[in-house]
């Protein structure tokens, strides 16, 4: 498997601004993508966000696996996080995030409330990886009608607060993080829900690498999509082929077009045609 790099001075820049925003919020969003929930989070997040409350938001978990879904709520509550299921673009299980951030930040709520400090917006970072549907979700959340609340006393100037109503204000592009890729696993998961740029990849291995999880872990689900049968000791370039025959993949000559086959493959994989599908299990 090809190996893939990242910029750390993107890193460390993006960390550095990072640590300086958490000051001014009370609670930290973060999104992952439900298919791959743990190669999709930054691990840097945890440190940073340590003091504060924290939602994680299963993102596209539309196309995940619904009995993993569940795996992985219950995996990041026991660790102390909100948990929601939600689809940014449908904009599905978005309305319910109001009153995950009131449960919360509860305590500071109450606390504000104690001394006297009544309807103080509560504030929150939005953060996720690149290509995690961050700026889709901002803009479902936000709706149209979010206005910028402009630079606030003690905010370094250039930061752009979002006012969502009067209880809760997000704070706009706080620095990207990237993944770190302490094992190749996690680029290849990434690889697989387009996380990664598909111009560095080699389409047919990812599709040889897909169809052998697959093969795997949901048995059957090929065969279906394809109208194919896999013998049990097929390899996953035979099963390629075999999908160039089933979906007339031919090049001149009736040459079978192998990368137009793992092409499709992939983007099945990736808008839910071949079926619900996640890549991890909480471990």
């Amino acid at each position: 498997m090809a190996n893939y790099q990242w910029y750390p001075g993107h890193m460390t820049k993006a960390k550095r601004m990072m640590q300086e925003d958490i000051k001014l919020v009370d609670v930290v969003i973060e999104l992952v993508d439900a298919r791959a929930p743990l190669s999709s989070r930054n691990p840097d997040i945890d440190e940073l966000g340590k003091n504060k409350s924290r939602i994680i938001l299963l993102n596209k978990s539309d196309l995940a696996d619904p009995i993993k879904n569940k795996a992985w709520m219950t995996y990041f509550a026991d660790r102390g996080s909100h948990v929601l299921e939600i689809n940014a673009k449908t904009g599905s299980g978005v309305k319910s995030i109001q009153g995950v951030v009131q449960e919360a930040c509860r305590e500071k709520i109450e606390r504000d409330r104690r001394r006297g400090i009544l309807n103080r917006p509560v504030r929150a970072m939005v953060v996720g990886i690149p290509n995690v549907g961050k700026s889709t979700f901002i803009n479902s959340f936000a709706g149209r009608a979010c206005a910028k609340t402009g630079n606030k006393p003690g905010v370094t100037k250039g930061k752009q607060w979002i006012r969502l109503n009067k209880g809760l204000e997000l704070l706009d592009t706080p620095g990207i993080l990237w993944p770190k890729f302490e094992d190749q696993t996690v680029g290849l998961h990434l690889a697989m829900i387009g996380s990664i740029n598909d111009e560095i990849m080699h389409l047919d291995e990812l599709a040889y690498d897909l169809i052998r999880f697959l093969r795997g872990e949901y048995p059957g689900f090929l065969e279906k999509r394809y109208d194919i049968e896999i013998p049990g000791e097929q390899d996953a370039y035979d099963t390629i082929k075999s999908v160039c025959v089933s979906k007339k993949c031919y090049l001149k000559g009736e040459k079978l077009d192998i990368m137009k086959a793992s092409s499709m493959i992939v983007d099945d994989f990736r808008n839910g045609k071949i079926g619900r599908i996640t890549l991890e299990i909480p471990g």
